[in-house]
């Protein structure tokens, strides 16, 4: 099924993934997930005792309206401080096909 929505993924530092999942459901999001992992970016380079530390991160993914995406977007960039170096970073991947939401099917047929 052709939709009109895009994956938003963000990832930031950990302790962040909550005020912007937050966020993006304040600027139209209907939702989010939440995961963990480790990255190191040009501007994280940390060491302790000269040892190379990754620093962990927090990936949200959320499913959302193509039109919103936008003001989601620009919501995030402001509340994770995304215009700073070393914060994170945001981008949206089309999406071909979506299957398991059924309650924005529903809406959608009887609007």
């Amino acid at each position: 099924m052709a939709t009109e929505k895009v994956l938003l993924v963000t990832i930031v530092n950990r302790g962040w993934g909550d005020r912007v999942l937050e966020a993006s459901m304040k600027a139209g999001a209907e939702g989010g997930t939440i995961v963990f992992g480790r990255g190191l970016g040009i501007h994280e380079h940390q060491k302790i005792l000269g040892i190379c530390i990754e620093p962990e991160k927090e990936i949200m993914l959320s499913l959302i309206d193509r039109d919103r995406s936008e003001g989601i977007i620009n919501e995030i960039i402001k509340v994770a401080r995304l215009d700073k170096p070393g914060t994170g970073l945001a981008f949206t991947v089309p999406v071909d096909r979506v299957m398991g939401i059924v309650h924005s099917l529903e809406e959608k047929s009887e609007g």
